[in-house]
């Protein structure tokens, strides 16, 4: 049951991202889950580090982490991925 929550949390943390990224995003949603999941796993380790991972009552400031890694996780992922996609668009340059 753990990877059904982790991939629904790394869904729903990767769609909020592409919401507060300005602008349209061209990642598949595979991969903004995947992203997601990673910002997730990024974010809980910060709020460990940071002594907040374990609250009483709601942990917002780890689910606030998990949002940070997530923005920031496809954000860079977008713009690996418009690099990659422009790269396969461009082939062999003729001398």
């Amino acid at each position: 049951m753990g990877w059904f929550w982790a991939i629904v949390l790394g869904f729903v943390l990767g769609v909020i991202a592409r919401i507060i990224i300005p602008g349209k995003q061209q990642i598949p949603l595979w991969l903004t889950t995947i992203l997601g999941i990673g910002g997730a796993v990024l974010g809980n380790a910060v709020a460990r580090s940071a002594g907040v991972d374990t609250t009483d009552g709601i942990d917002w400031w780890r689910h606030l982490f998990q949002l940070a890694g997530a923005v920031a996780l496809v954000w860079l992922g977008e713009m690996a991925w418009g690099a990659m996609r422009r790269g396969k668009r461009g082939g062999r340059q003729r001398a």
